[in-house]
C-alpha cells in the first residue's frame, strides 16, 4: 500500500541507528534533498517562467551555460549552506571552491554537477543532478582545492537526482544502492526501488557514434563486435542506447543493465577525456559499484584514480561487470 511506504528521511534514520551515527548526515542529506526539489520544481516549470535558451554566459569549463544550470547552481550553494556541515564546496560550474561561510565546525565537502545533460534542456529530454559528499581531512584548509582532492574510495555518500517523468533519487552510502521516487502531492520522497543491482551481462551499449573516427583501438573493436550481432564473436544481437545526459545513461543501466562509455579518444584526450572525475564519474563509479558493477577509465578502476585538480577530465567506462572487465581486457591487449 502506497501510505505504508518508507520515507527517504526514514529510511536515513534507520541507516544512522543502525550505524551508530550521530544525526549529522541525515541533516546535511536534507539539504541536498530539498535542493533536488527545488531545481525538479524549475526543470518542470521550463519555458513557462523563460528557464529555457541559453543564460549569455560560459562555465569554467568553457561550456555556453542555459538559465537553468546558473539556477540550480545557486540553489546548491545557497540550500547546501544553510545547515552547516559543510566547511566547503566545489561545483562543475565554478573554478574555484566555494567557501561556507560561519561554520567553522563544518566536517564534510560537498561535490556537485547541479544540472547533467543541459543541453537536454531546451527538447525536454531528461536531465538531473549528480553529488559526491566527503569528510574533511584533519588539518587540511577546507577552502583549498587539496581537500577535495581525494580518490573515488572516499567517498561517504554519492547520488544522483534524476529529473524525468517522475523525480528520483538514488542514493548509495556504501551499502548497496537504492531508489526513491518524489510524490509531488506530499512533497516527499519515497523507496520505490529498493537494492537496485546491475546485471553481470548485457546486451545493450550506450555511446556517442559520432566521435567513431576518434576512438582507441580497443573501443573500435568493443563496438564493432557488438554491431556484429548474432553473426560476430559475441554470439549476439546488441541496441545502441544515447541520451547524452550520463544521469539518465546510468540510470537506465542501474534499471536494466548495459555498459556507458565516454572514452578517451584522439580528439579529447588533450584534455585527459571528456567527463569531470569529481563531479561526474567519481560518484557514479561508487553508485555503479555497489550495485554490482564496474567503473573504469578502461586502464585503471576508475575510483582508485588519484585526483589532481578539482575540474580533472578523465574517460570513462562502466556498468555490467563483465563487459567494463572486456573493455578493460581490450585496454590491456592493446598496451
Amino acid at each position: 500500500m502506497p501510505y505504508k511506504r518508507i520515507t527517504l528521511t526514514h529510511f536515513l534514520i534507520q541507516e544512522q541507528r543502525r550505524l551508530g551515527g550521530t544525526g549529522a548526515f541525515t541533516s546535511l542529506m536534507t539539504d541536498i534533498l530539498t535542493a533536488c526539489k527545488m531545481v525538479s520544481h524549475e526543470v518542470n516549470r521550463g519555458a513557462l517562467v523563460g528557464n529555457h535558451g541559453m543564460a549569455g554566459s560560459v562555465n569554467v569549463q568553457g561550456e555556453d551555460q542555459k538559465p537553468l544550470d546558473v539556477l540550480a547552481n545557486d540553489i546548491f550553494l545557497h540550500m547546501n549552506a544553510l545547515g552547516g556541515n559543510y566547511a566547503a564546496m566545489a561545483s562543475e560550474e565554478l573554478e574555484d571552491v566555494h567557501a561556507v561561510k560561519g561554520t567553522a565546525d563544518g566536517k564534510y565537502l560537498l561535490l556537485f554537477d547541479p544540472l547533467d545533460g543541459s543541453s537536454n534542456i531546451d527538447v525536454n529530454i531528461s536531465v538531473g543532478s549528480i553529488f559526491s559528499i566527503l569528510k574533511l581531512p584533519d588539518g587540511v584548509d577546507p577552502h583549498s582545492a587539496e581537500a577535495f582532492l581525494q580518490p573515488g574510495v572516499k567517498q561517504i555518500c554519492a547520488g544522483y537526482a534524476l529529473y524525468g517523468s517522475s523525480t528520483m533519487l538514488v542514493l548509495t552510502t556504501g551499502k548497496g544502492v537504492n531508489g526513491f521516487t518524489l510524490d509531488r502531492d506530499v512533497g516527499m520522497f519515497f523507496l520505490t526501488h529498493p537494492n537496485m543491482t546491475i546485471p553481470a551481462d548485457t546486451k545493450e551499449f550506450a555511446i556517442n557514434a559520432s566521435r567513431a573516427r576518434f576512438w582507441e583501438e580497443p573501443v573500435k573493436r568493443y563496438i564493432d563486435e557488438c554491431q556484429a550481432g548474432k553473426e560476430g564473436p559475441r554470439g549476439k544481437d546488441f541496441n545502441m542506447r544515447w541520451v547524452a545526459s550520463m544521469v539518465a545513461e546510468v540510470h537506465r543501466i542501474l534499471v536494466r543493465g548495459g555498459v556507458f562509455l565516454y572514452p578517451a579518444d584522439a580528439e579529447n584526450i588533450k584534455k585527459g577525456g571528456k567527463l569531470r572525475l569529481m563531479y561526474e564519474a567519481n560518484p557514479m563509479a561508487f553508485i555503479v559499484e555497489q550495485a554490482g558493477g564496474a567503473a573504469s577509465t578502461g586502464r585503471q578502476r576508475m575510483m582508485e584514480v588519484q585526483p589532481t585538480g578539482l575540474h580533472q577530465r578523465v574517460p570513462v567506462i562502466l556498468g555490467s561487470k563483465n563487459e567494463v572487465e572486456r573493455l578493460e581486457a581490450y585496454h590491456r591487449e592493446a598496451g
